[in-house]
């Protein structure tokens, strides 16, 4: 079978070099088409990342695949659906709200961008933990009159949080949520990104629109598909986060303090977080981990430098579940999510493979 041809819009990024890492030898999709601003276009991929200086910035782990970096690279305007079967977007808000409708209208379109987040008609997918929100995309199609559709991941760090509430409502209920995050940098991209000297010997306690993202997103992924297909209700949980900024380079780090809605014990949260194993059809696709949750004894755990990129960064890893004394049925933990996998290019991936073995993709 033919692969899936895949064209990735805002290619020289940070988000965009994890989809590079993250599709490298993918079983069914090819990148075949790189789309960036108008000052990339026209040059090779090698030579779109080049600085001034001459510095090659690209900055994954992972080494830049050869193939890759010799593909050209197009103005986003120019890209036509016609060409490819898939579109993944990593791409501001602003630009994604211009560019994702355009693509959509012949096909799929996966996005780490914020902008159609929050409409009525559009899921908000973490695969393990919602997969049943998929087929709103039908409803999608149907109002839109869009062959394709338009499928955002959440924020990254409403990613982590939503990961580990996800077996606690299932067991318990959630009733509510309070989280303080420490975000790494990378979170903010590298242009115009986070200025050293602010960060540096600092912590910066409030990062633009995010808190009000984690508090809106957290209860639209928990919720529940209406019967007609028509729409997401909103769980009832209640959410309220603060979220800062810290000197990490890559995972982010958050305190999590959850009313459950029945008492329980430490053991029992535990084995909850521990023997969770989220929808079965989000099992074993190409960029699933063998558990998506992996629970640490040490206190001294989950760290980001020694935990984000667990199970290749797919997997959130967490730690010091306890009793908490102020909240009804209360609990608190630490998680540690990477940012730029698992919440951004590798999450958004993991959407598209999970769509296909639902049968709406292809």
């Amino acid at each position: 079978m033919a692969k899936l041809r895949a064209v990735l819009i805002g290619a020289t990024g940070l988000a965009g070099q994890q989809f590079i890492a993250g599709l490298q030898n993918h079983p069914f999709i090819e990148l075949t088409g790189l789309a960036a601003s108008p000052r990339s276009a026209g040059k090779s991929y090698v030579e779109a990342l080049r600085t001034a200086n001459g510095m090659t910035a690209w900055f994954v782990p992972e080494a830049l695949p050869a193939a890759v970096a010799r593909m050209p690279v197009v103005s986003g305007d120019a890209v036509q659906a016609k060409d490819y079967d898939i579109a993944f977007s990593a791409v501001e808000a602003d630009v994604a709200r211009e560019i994702e409708p355009r693509l959509a209208k012949d096909i799929p379109v996966f996005s780490a961008a914020s902008a159609f987040r929050y409409e009525a008609d559009v899921p908000l997918l973490i695969p393990p933990v919602n997969s049943a929100h998929a087929p709103l995309v039908r409803e999608q199609q149907r109002r839109r009159g869009w062959k394709g559709f338009i499928v955002p991941i959440p924020n990254c760090t409403t990613t982590g949080l939503a990961v580990t509430l996800a077996p606690l409502a299932e067991r318990f209920g959630v009733k509510a949520v309070l989280m303080t995050s420490l975000q790494a940098m990378s979170g903010a991209g590298r242009s115009p990104g986070v200025i050293g000297l602010d960060i540096l010997d600092n912590v910066v306690p409030y990062i633009p629109k995010e808190e009000g993202k984690v508090e809106v997103e957290t209860k639209k992924i928990l919720g529940a598909l209406q019967a007609g297909g028509a729409a997401i209700d909103s769980h009832g949980v209640k959410v309220s986060c603060t979220c800062t900024r810290v000197a990490v380079m890559e995972g982010h780090t958050e305190a999590v303090f959850v009313s459950l809605g029945k008492k329980a014990t430490v053991d029992e949260v535990s084995a909850a977080l521990r023997e969770w194993r989220g929808d079965e059809v989000a099992r074993g696709l190409p960029s699933s981990p063998p558990n998506w949750i992996e629970l640490l004894e040490d206190p001294f755990r989950p760290q980001p430098r020694l935990d984000r990129d667990t199970h290749g960064g797919m997997a959130t890893t967490v730690g010091r579940v306890r009793e908490d004394g102020v909240l009804e049925n209360g609990f608190k933990y630490v998680l540690v999510s990477h940012n730029t996998k698992m919440g951004a290019a590798k999450g958004a991936i993991l959407v598209a493979e999970l769509m296909r073995a639902q049968g709406l993709l292809g």
